[in-house]
């Protein structure tokens, strides 16, 4: 499902054209939009047309709180009006033009894309970037979509479980920074928080028997399923508890040495069912999840830019076994195994399924945030080895791929998920003045 969000919706007239007719296609446009999913709609009812409607307007939809303003270019009209309205609210803002009505006894009825231009220049003047544009009869549902990534980051509170992992500087973020760009608030807890949680019986054997039902586990001992139910129970109550929207872990070294497991088939499990959580401490990771979520993209999976193959033109999109259960290509066999950390990783092996794919990553350098963001295709391959992964042509040459990220020094971890949801993340970071990276 995607992000719950409120807009504010105006339309904005003059006189001196067929506002009439303005003001039957705003009613038209305000009973569709009421069909958006999971969209709260407040909308000024009455054309503004004189400075003061537009700062009452202003004020009646800042005590709404609404995440993003949507104005409407009924007719041309006086360039107050969008000003007014932004004086007092600071949203991102969607300049909607609409088409031009046939002309009625030799005159321009609506004269709206001048409106659109007039706005738009006047707030780009003002050094006001957030707006995006959209000319025609519907709403442009990607600068929606992109209003539904800064409204889970404003709303976010991610948990930092531990650290990041033991010299993924890149990894490291600067909570305040965070918070200054996207509003996103970063808890630390220990690991001990987690492990030392109690169990209820009835619980933990409802996972025993998801483990069961999910995997083949003939390389575990019946501690280690234990172990893993048992995690997959605290760690899902723990972020219930301290209302976490995501969590970033530090799953290595520390895990399978004390706890006696690493968390991978656990979040494997938790993340089949929607919970974000990031591996290796990488906070941009999980934030990266969150937005992908947030547009309505389902189970997210954060990979490591594994292997690179020229000469087939792919990738192998990798990590050591923790991708979401539910995204299995079905044919292989979907197990837990302790490859690695000495017999107690207790990671998921799987091959993920077929389909177009989308990748993101919110990556910092410095102070400043930018997005890497690609599309590609999955290549159907065996299971040839230990750990969750899918092999992938990209929309570029994966050589160009590599080479810019490289070139950037964007982090080896990237957010993956079935499907197109490109075009929000490119508005977003219109309205945010973000750098692009494809």
């Amino acid at each position: 499902m995607k992000q719950r969000v409120k807009l504010g919706i105006v339309c904005l007239a003059r006189k001196t054209f067929d506002y009439k007719a303005a003001e039957t296609l705003f009613k038209k446009i305000t009973d569709t939009l009421s069909g958006l999913e999971n969209t709260a709609i407040t909308a000024i009812p009455q054309l503004l047309i004189e400075p003061e409607e537009a700062h009452s307007a202003a004020l009646k939809l800042a005590a709404d709180d609404i995440d993003g303003l949507v104005i409407i270019s009924g007719t041309f009209h006086l360039g107050h009006l969008a000003l007014e309205l932004d004086k007092i609210l600071h949203k991102p803002i969607l300049l909607w033009g609409l088409p031009e009505l046939e002309y009625n006894g030799g005159k321009i009825r609506l004269n709206s894309v001048c409106g659109v231009n007039l706005n738009a220049s006047n707030l780009y003047k003002s050094g006001i970037r957030n707006y995006h544009v959209n000319i025609g009869e519907d709403i442009d549902e990607n600068w929606v979509d992109a209003i539904r990534i800064s409204a889970v980051l404003r709303s976010a509170k991610i948990g930092l479980l531990g650290y990041r992992a033991k010299g993924f500087f890149n990894l490291g973020v600067y909570d305040l920074n965070v918070y200054n760009k996207m509003g996103v608030l970063i808890d630390h807890f220990e690991l001990g928080e987690i492990w030392n949680r109690s169990v209820p019986e009835d619980e933990l054997k409802k996972r025993l028997k998801q483990l069961e039902e999910t995997f083949e586990m003939d390389e575990l001992s019946t501690e280690q399923i234990n172990k893993v139910a048992e995690l997959s129970v605290k760690l899902n109550s723990f972020m219930d508890d301290n209302n976490l929207s995501a969590a970033a872990i530090r799953c290595w070294p520390e895990f399978a040495a004390d706890f006696g497991i690493s968390p991978c088939a656990a979040m494997s499990l938790l993340q089949s069912e929607g919970r974000i959580i990031a591996c290796e401490g990488d906070i941009e990771g999980a934030i990266s999840m969150l937005a992908h979520s947030a547009v309505g993209a389902e189970t997210p999976y954060l990979f490591d830019f594994s292997q690179v193959d020229f000469e087939e033109d792919s990738a192998l999109l990798w990590h050591c076994g923790v991708a979401p259960c539910n995204l299995w290509d079905g044919k292989c066999s979907r197990s837990l195994s302790t490859y690695f950390a000495g017999g107690k990783g207790v990671t998921a092996d799987f091959v993920l399924k077929d389909g177009d794919v989308s990748v993101v990553r919110f990556d910092s350098a410095g102070t400043d945030y930018r997005i890497f963001l690609s599309t590609g295709t999955v290549i159907p391959m065996e299971k040839e080895l230990r750990g969750t992964y899918m092999k992938v042509r990209f929309e570029k040459s994966v050589k160009d791929v590599l080479q810019t990220v490289v070139d950037n020094g964007i982090a080896h971890h990237a957010s993956v998920v079935y499907g197109d949801f490109i075009k929000p993340f490119e508005i977003f970071a219109k309205i945010t003045g973000w750098e692009i990276i494809r």
